[in-house]
């Protein structure tokens, strides 16, 4: 099984047109946190789009490039790209030139996002969210597959025997649907044998089984092989030397984060027990390294997943020291015993 970590690169927001002090720091961060998971052995790093102010993400491609010139290994991916909103040539294009300068370790996570800020500053309308990805998503896939393009759409104009460059130095881009529980959208991404990633941010994890589940009969029926479809597991996660330290330190911005995000949204405000809940019983992957590899190998008995997504949340208040010993941690105590788990009985198709 892949293990990775993912960012958006939470930011304290500074305010102001230019001279962008927080922002410089925290990009310079990222830049060292993905040096680090490469160095420690981590087998893929992603970068979530999004276009607001506590945020410092919006073009993953462009960040992911500077890092591809600082690593070795590790994959490249946005987590994700918000294909409803952006146009599938310069998302391929984009990606593939990322491909280029990685030596072949580019993937895209195409979505449709969990917030809506893209939609209003690039002119979409929110009526047309479902019908704008599906559209787009046909095109990025005929485009990956084919030098040359013939497309007719609705909402974006028609490719009439169009190349698209550059193409990639993979023999395709590999791109996942990323997903966050809609049924129809582990039945298109089964359909369309595409790679899928789950977040799983509430809730019991075994509530999602028949979700996967679905994914997978989506798949046979449409006469593809469901053992060879992969699938990842992403929730967020924060891993220190000891159980209560790692709650301790992440439980502040996780409060935080979660609070800021269901103000927008009309949740309820949470504290620590529910966030004590949440790691015990929930979906979230916070404690000691023992702790932390019981509960990946609980999901991968879950779900016979292929890939686990460690998705953290350090610009919310966890200084980058910490972060970077979570990702040393990840990388040099939990990933091997993942492996070594892995390796004494068959994976689960």
């Amino acid at each position: 099984m892949e293990l990775g970590i993912s960012s958006f690169g939470e930011v304290q927001p500074d305010g102001v047109a230019g001279k962008a002090v927080n922002a410089h720091r925290r990009m310079q961060e990222l830049l060292e946190e993905i040096k680090l998971a490469d160095e420690v052995g981590l087998d893929v790093f992603a970068l979530g789009e999004h276009h607001r102010p506590d945020f410092v993400i919006s073009a993953p491609e462009v960040v992911l490039a500077a890092a591809a010139t600082q690593t070795r290994t590790i994959r490249l991916s946005s987590a994700v790209t918000v294909l409803s909103s952006a146009d599938p040539v310069r998302v391929f294009q984009n990606f593939a030139s990322l491909d280029l300068i990685s030596e072949g370790r580019a993937e895209i996570m195409a979505g449709r996002g969990s917030f809506i800020e893209s939609f209003p500053l690039f002119g979409y309308d929110l009526n047309d969210y479902d019908e704008l990805f599906t559209e787009k998503l046909n095109l990025l896939l005929a485009i990956n597959q084919n030098e040359i393009v013939d497309w007719q759409g609705k909402l974006r104009p028609s490719i009439d025997h169009r190349g698209v460059y550059p193409r990639p130095l993979q023999p395709t881009l590999p791109i996942w649907l990323a997903v966050g529980g809609t049924p129809a959208s582990a039945v298109r991404a089964g359909t369309l044998n595409l790679p899928m990633t789950l977040a799983i941010l509430g809730g019991t994890p075994d509530r999602f089984v028949p979700f996967v589940q679905l994914f997978r009969q989506a798949a046979e029926q449409a006469g593809h092989d469901p053992s060879q479809l992969q699938l990842a597991i992403n929730s967020q996660f924060y891993v220190a030397d000891t159980e209560q330290q790692a709650a301790d330190e992440f439980f502040p911005p996780y409060q935080t984060l979660m609070n800021r995000v269901g103000k927008e949204r009309g949740w309820s405000p949470i504290g620590r027990a529910h966030f004590e809940q949440m790691r015990q019983h929930g979906p979230l992957m916070v404690g000691s390294p023992q702790q932390i590899i019981d509960k990946i190998l609980y999901f991968h008995e879950l779900f016979g997943n292929t890939r686990y997504i460690a998705q953290t949340i350090s610009g919310y208040g966890i200084p980058h020291a910490n972060t970077l010993r979570a990702i040393e941690l990840f990388g040099t105590k939990v990933a091997p015993a993942v492996r070594k788990a892995l390796n004494q009985k068959p994976v689960t198709a």
